[in-house]
């Protein structure tokens, strides 16, 4: 008698994202000083900032436009009430030992974004995440870290309260992701939306964009969540995959080891490419929420509403599609040149020109992207405006210039603009189609090869190429290619 082997058990993963998002406004959210990142160390505060006894906070207007804004292009309902909250915990870093949020009223909840993945054949695969809340809050100040010592680590702590103050949404997901690059890509996603929106610049090297990943393992098939591990430390999109990736395996061996997941926080270590144990994870309740007594209730006017929903710009996902349906792009391009905000606006300029949208694409993902990464520019610092590339453009399409010459002379338009077509004419460059300037170039070229001649027609095909190369090195790159390829063929097999 055989018995069966039992069923290998698999899991899966579920994730949740928590994403503090610094608003870029002037001045911090419940007083005036300034939000400047890099400022010389306990400059940027204020007695309201710092907690001092008998002040008063104001909101700031623009964090709260902002902050409806991000609520909106997240597709949330935004609150008609709303209220902050004090939530009570002590640090070195947090001036009063609270901090102002939001706890049960939050400015926005219920939304969703779209995320969009590739399947193993390439095709667009989109899916919604949903957004459980989004809430405005101050940030704490900074702790550095100082001296060491073998056994204690640092020897001494410094505290710089520019940061106090700040204002911060925080952005809370559903548990709908199951994967490293799915959270990574939501993350991605929720950057490109608040940089769109001009509400955040989301650079995570200054700390303006910090996501806490939550994630539980489970058998497949469990409708119950697992224990929730909270993994915090990661400064890149990459790191947050990884973390992840990391995460689900360690858990899974616990699991199958019998073990018992524990409720925590972890870190991630970029050295080690591991999670270590933080501290255990506290609850709701040990930060004692009640309601701020010190700011008044937030409503938000129909009128205002409608205001702010009109200003709304276009989001990435409604160009990735608009781009992919009404230009005939594909995911792939559609995705690359709605990215930034600033490239897919120069884009669209150059096609509004009525240039070729796909040459325009190939031009802007090609030599442009390459140009800007080489000598670190934006868009909008190059000399190369886009109606001169959809001028470029066009003298291409109408056989007047060849691709090559355009990348020719590319160069000199990136750095100094000016007119494509006038300087095309002022370097005499352009194309040479006229049928009896190129024969007469092919007779000499063919002249002058009589050896790759005899090859060629005893079946060396390949040389075409290189008769090819003779005609455009004697008219210095002039010679129409796809005349020139048919012109050499006929007198090649004459």
């Amino acid at each position: 008698m055989t018995t069966a082997t039992p069923v290998k058990t698999q899991y899966e993963a579920v994730i949740g994202l928590e994403t503090h998002c610094q608003l870029s406004t002037q001045t911090k959210i419940f007083s005036s000083s300034s939000t400047e990142f890099g400022a010389t160390p306990n400059t940027n505060i204020d007695p309201i900032c710092m907690g001092m006894p008998g002040v008063l906070p104001v909101l700031n207007q623009k964090v709260l436009e902002y902050a409806v804004k991000a609520g909106l292009a997240l597709n949330c309902e935004i609150a008609k009430y709303s209220k902050f909250d004090r939530k009570q915990y002590f640090y070195p870093d947090l001036p009063k030992n609270y901090q102002i949020s939001q706890f049960d009223l939050p400015i926005a909840e219920h939304g969703w974004l779209e995320i969009e993945l590739s399947d193993d054949a390439g095709n667009p695969v989109r899916k919604k995440i949903g957004i459980t809340r989004l809430h405005m809050e101050e940030d704490a100040g900074k702790l550095v870290h100082g001296g060491s010592d073998r056994l204690s680590g640092s020897t001494y702590s410094l505290v710089d309260y520019n940061r106090a103050g700040v204002p911060l949404v925080e952005i809370v997901s559903e548990p709908d992701m199951r994967s490293g690059q799915e959270a990574a890509e939501y993350a991605q996603e929720l950057r490109r939306i608040l940089r769109y929106l001009g509400v955040s610049d989301g650079n995570m090297q200054e700390g303006s964009l910090r996501c806490d990943v939550n994630i539980s393992v489970r058998p497949v098939g469990q409708k119950e969540f697992g224990t929730k591990v909270e993994i915090k430390n990661m400064n890149s999109f990459n790191a947050i995959q990884r973390a992840i990736e990391y995460e689900i395996e360690r858990q899974t061996a616990a699991l199958e080891a019998g073990e018992r997941i524990i409720q925590e926080t972890r870190l991630w270590e970029e050295g080690a490419q591991r999670t270590i144990s933080m501290r255990s994870k506290e609850g709701s309740s040990d930060y004692r929420y009640f309601p701020e007594p010190d700011l008044p209730p937030i409503e938000v006017s129909v009128e205002q509403l409608q205001q702010w929903q009109s200003e709304l710009p276009e989001l990435p996902a409604q160009k990735r599609h608009r781009y992919e349906n009404e230009l005939g792009l594909s995911p792939y391009d559609a995705r690359v040149l709605t990215d930034d905000r600033f490239v897919a606006e120069y884009f669209e300029a150059a096609i509004a020109a009525k240039a070729n949208p796909k040459l325009v694409a190939n031009w802007v993902m090609g030599d442009i992207a390459g140009y800007m990464n080489a000598q670190k520019l934006t868009i909008a610092q190059i000399a190369l405006k886009p109606l001169i590339l959809a001028e470029l453009v066009q003298l291409i399409e109408a056989n007047t210039i060849s691709s090559k010459i355009a990348k020719d002379i590319l160069p000199e338009l990136l750095e100094k603009g000016g007119s494509a077509k006038e300087l095309v004419e002022g370097k005499g460059l352009t194309q040479i189609s006229d049928t009896a300037a190129l024969e007469s170039a092919i007779d000499e070229v063919i002249a002058a090869h009589p050896k790759e001649l005899e090859q060629y027609r005893g079946g060396k095909t390949k040389l075409l190429g290189f008769f090819v190369g003779q005609v455009m090195k004697k008219t210095s790159g002039r010679a129409d290619p796809k005349l020139t390829n048919q012109l050499l063929a006929q007198k090649l097999n004459g």
